[in-house]
């Protein structure tokens, strides 16, 4: 977490931001993902006992949040806006066990509901977060509790930040042996590659190493849907390949699990995500793959050059987009 701006630029808004030493997509899928959000979300000292997301328009976050002294305060988010991984629109608001909406249970005039934005914007491979929250539909008691307690939200957020903070640190930590980065930048718009590389009449004709050729028995490019391809090697070698879609975000982002059913699953060769990133009027591709094992990863590396393989399809794919 390279640096610290807190603001309350006018009253009946709080606004507090970080920057992360995480991508985008890793700082979003931290907020948005159910088993992630278990292991870091709340104040310092504080952990969730429960958690049932819904993530979609209308859906909901119902949580339940263990303080240090052992009592539960539950809580509920209700979405309003997503634009993974930039923006997040909600309604924020105590709870019950239930998922009714009650009052502030250390203080009768708090907001009954609160407007909540968070933004994710990308600095490099780092990203600035920024929540802006303020009174919805609220009375002017309301109104003024919530201003009286602009400092304490500081800390409150400063803490859960931090706690954030260090998940993302451990995350990079515990792949960085793990992983495989291949990127590169295509003279073409994003649109032409994401169809390029997620419609089968297309893949066919350019996916793997120089010198493959690709049997593809089935393509279904949906989340859960199956990839089953057979890579044929120049020396008569034949690879069997099979992928489940984990996530698609079109035309930004997606998740794979190769060999397994989902993402973490034991089983799998590894779990890959695909970015793609205009920059300055081209599509910039990067190829992120997560390894079981960092021998695992070694393995493909130094036996089936994986890495120079993974240039030479992404190669490949230039040359294809340049004739389409």
């Amino acid at each position: 977490m390279d640096a610290t701006v807190n603001t309350a630029a006018h009253q009946e808004e709080f606004v507090i931001s970080r920057i992360f030493n995480a991508p985008c997509k890793q700082v979003w899928m931290a907020w948005t993902e159910r088993e992630q959000l278990m292991q870091w979300f709340g104040p310092q000292g504080c952990t969730l006992s429960h958690a049932a997301l819904d993530l979609r328009v209308g859906g909901t976050f119902h949580y339940a949040m263990r303080m240090p002294d052992g009592h539960e305060m539950w809580g509920k988010w209700t979405f309003r806006e997503i634009a993974a991984p930039k923006k997040l629109v909600l309604i924020n608001s105590f709870s019950d066990a239930q998922g009714g909406i009650t009052r502030h249970p250390l203080s009768a005039s708090w907001p009954l509901e609160m407007l909540s934005t968070t933004t994710f914007e990308a600095q490099g491979d780092k990203t600035r977060l920024t929540i802006r929250w303020s009174p919805w539909n609220a009375t002017e008691q309301e109104r003024a509790t919530f201003n009286a307690a602009l400092n304490s939200m500081e800390q409150g957020w400063g803490g859960t930040f931090a706690q954030l903070d260090a998940y993302l640190e451990k995350q990079r930590t515990n792949t960085a042996d793990r992983e495989i980065v291949i990127s590169r930048v295509f003279d073409a718009p994003r649109e032409l590659v994401w169809e390029a590389m997620t419609k089968p009449e297309h893949v066919v004709h350019w996916w793997g190493p120089n010198g493959f050729t690709n049997t593809l028995e089935k393509m279904d490019f949906r989340v859960g849907g199956v990839w089953k391809h057979i890579m044929h090697g120049p020396d008569g070698t034949d690879y069997p390949n099979k992928s489940v879609f984990t996530a698609i975000v079109e035309p930004e982002r997606i998740e794979l699990c190769n060999g397994g059913t989902y993402k973490g699953d034991p089983n799998a060769n590894f779990d890959a995500t695909w970015t793609f990133e205009v920059v300055d009027g081209q599509t910039k591709v990067t190829i992120h793959l997560v390894f079981p094992t960092a021998e695992a990863r070694n393995m493909v590396v130094e036996k089936y050059g994986a890495i120079e393989g993974g240039h030479q399809t992404l190669a490949r794919l230039a040359g294809y987009l340049s004739k389409v």
